[in-house]
């Protein structure tokens, strides 16, 4: 039996990690440009979680092996920002759009301070990985997060979906995937399920990808 004279006072640590689920919570009501099969929007989390589910799904293919669990963890926290300065859609023009990169520096650095070590410098490092692709899994990541929006658009009703966002699908996944021969197969077969999606509601592809080579 440990001597309660001994054991460690665990308090302050159990405080900021209660304090930090606190906040990391609002993450399930921030919402995204995404919208689910069931007609809502889509939570920022529930993209968070997605892409984590993808990192396990894919890392065993890949072409050049990365360290999964590194991954897996990387696609956890590469959205905790959104806590502070929410979800900025990628097709959005605004003033808050040029102030992105700054705003979500900043809020690591405080995110940073709310939690005990070793856990704070882990979710800062990770992060600025991702955000800095400066690794193997870094860039898998990164492809996920953009493979992760066209799977989740091509299973939401194509109403949806904005008129630049067909754009999308041919443009804004390859150059994430093209370091990988699986990542490059994978995107190839969400085109195609994007395409699928496109022709059932009238919508020919072709006419589309003549316009973009135009």
């Amino acid at each position: 039996m440990t001597n309660q004279n001994t054991a460690k006072d665990f308090s302050q640590e159990l405080k900021s990690i209660m304090q930090f689920m606190r906040m990391s919570e609002r993450l399930k009501t921030e919402l995204r440009h995404s919208w689910l099969s069931s007609g809502r929007r889509e939570s920022v989390a529930e993209h968070t979680w997605n892409m984590s589910l993808l990192a396990l799904l894919a890392a065993p293919h890949l072409e050049h092996k990365v360290d999964a669990a590194k991954a897996i963890k990387m696609s956890l926290v590469h959205d905790l920002v959104e806590v502070i300065v929410g979800d900025i859609p990628f097709t959005e023009v605004s003033d808050r759009k040029s102030k992105k990169q700054e705003m979500e520096r900043e809020a690591m650095e405080q995110i940073r301070t709310m939690l005990p070590e070793p856990a704070a410098s882990e979710i800062f490092d990770l992060w600025h990985e991702f955000e800095n692709c400066t690794s193997i899994e870094a860039k898998f990541v990164k492809a996920l997060d953009n493979l992760e929006v066209q799977i989740q658009h091509n299973l939401a009703d194509l109403a949806t979906w904005e008129d630049i966002e067909f754009d999308l699908v041919y443009t804004k996944m390859g150059k994430h995937t093209s370091h990988d021969s699986f990542l490059s197969a994978f995107c190839a077969a969400i085109i195609q399920d994007a395409e699928n999606e496109m022709r059932s509601f009238g919508v020919d592809p072709t006419t589309i990808k003549e316009r973009l080579a135009s």
